[in-house]
């Protein structure tokens, strides 16, 4: 009886001490998620446009497939890959993240590329078209993956560095806990977007009062002008993310100039705003500059993208390049 009163004790006080590994779990992943909430919003602002053009009956399941996507990179590849880079090759981080960066860029110019310069005159051929549709979401999913693979990178990595110095499996499993926080967050904010419209329709329909029902009808008027405007923030987020990472990889690396002169271009320009106002403006600033870098570099890549990498990787893997 007394073996079993202590197996008893034993197995109370490795709960005890599970619960409050969970408990710092928790509190840790908080904390780098919160670290990493300006490539979260990235993140949000860059999804909607890869379910724009699909019936509503499409979006919550390609929004699923991408969301599945996004926690199979994290917890399958990003995770593991920098737990591995942090202990042993620290350097290798910033010049990774840098291709990634320089991907975001390439494909924020070319879609840019793609609506100043495409010729909207030529309608392809209705056959064409249908024939195209049976692969067009898989498509569609396979880019947002690749796009997410990068901004996901980003966020893991911001995480990564935000996390106290712990054990191996404390920052192993705070890493995983951001993972799911931060998927369940982007993806589910990025649902109710896609889906305002549908709500607004049932409400303009079910409403009790009228004013309900006028909120309804405005919200199904407004829903496509938002998610056109969501598709241009989520291209200009790819730029200014991209441009973001390749300015602090440089620094990283050694060269400071590219983001003293940025810091210097936006301190000055905060001298035009209020005091209150000047982080805000800062912050827009330092964006619009990033952004500014990541339309240029964008631009360069292009052409060696589409030319030179491109058909190297179609006549390797089989597929597209991007």
């Amino acid at each position: 009886m007394s073996g079993l009163l202590a197996l008893l004790d034993d197995v109370a006080a490795i709960a005890k001490v599970a619960a409050a590994s969970v408990d710092d779990v928790a509190t840790q992943a908080v904390k780098a998620g919160s670290k990493a909430a300006g490539a979260m919003i990235d993140d949000a602002a860059v999804t909607p446009k890869y379910v724009t053009g699909f019936p509503p009956a499409r979006e919550l399941p390609i929004i699923w497939k991408i969301a599945r996507g996004s926690l199979f990179n994290k917890l399958v590849f990003l995770l593991p890959a920098g737990l591995l880079l942090s202990a042993f090759a620290p350097w290798l981080i910033p010049p990774l993240l840098m291709l990634g960066g320089a991907y975001l860029c390439f494909e924020g110019a070319e879609k840019l590329h793609h609506a100043l310069f495409h010729d909207k005159t030529h309608d392809p051929d209705p056959k064409e078209q249908k024939l195209d549709a049976q692969h067009l979401e898989e498509q569609k999913v396979a880019g947002a993956i690749k796009t997410d693979f990068i901004l996901s990178a980003e966020i893991m990595t911001i995480a990564l560095a935000a996390i106290p110095a712990s054990g191996f499996w404390m920052e192993a499993a705070t890493l995983a806990a951001v993972a799911l926080l931060i998927t369940a967050a982007v993806y589910g904010a990025v649902a109710l977007l896609v889906k305002m419209d549908d709500i607004g329709l049932w409400m303009a329909q079910t409403a009790r009062s009228g004013a309900g029902r006028s909120m309804g009808r405005g919200i199904v008027k407004a829903m496509p002008a938002v998610m056109t405007t969501l598709a241009v923030v989520g291209t200009a987020a790819m730029l200014w993310v991209g441009g973001s990472i390749i300015v602090h990889g440089l620094a990283q690396m050694g060269w400071h100039t590219p983001e003293e002169v940025i810091h210097s271009i936006a301190v000055s320009a905060t001298r035009v705003f209020p005091e209150g106002a000047h982080g805000a403006a800062e912050w827009i600033v330092t964006a619009f500059c990033d952004g500014v870098l990541g339309v240029a570099l964008g631009f360069v890549l292009i052409p060696i993208g589409t030319k030179i990498i491109g058909p190297i990787w179609s006549s390797v893997f089989g597929g597209k390049a991007a």
